[in-house]
């Protein structure tokens, strides 16, 4: 461990330029790991919607009813009299 405080700047340089990961460890046993930084894509939110296109509401509205009927048989003998 003093060793990796004292080579730090070197051991982050050699991850950064190697790509791969050095494991830190103390009296033989691993306790932490230096691994290269790898950016994140940022989530891009809504992107769906590019795919599905429009809803059409007055059929959504009957798939609505009929959903209904089939867990409220009630609802729908009463909305057809």
């Amino acid at each position: 461990m003093h060793d990796a405080k004292t080579h730090l700047s070197r051991l982050v340089e050699e991850v950064a330029a190697s790509g791969e990961s050095i494991i830190l460890a103390k009296a033989g046993k691993p306790i932490a790991e230096i691994i290269p930084y790898r950016a994140r894509k940022k989530p891009e939110f809504g992107f769906a919607a590019k795919q599905l296109g429009t809803i059409d509401l007055e059929e959504f509205d009957r798939l609505d009813e009929e959903i209904r009927a089939m867990f409220d048989p009630d609802w729908f003998a009463f909305q057809n009299k």
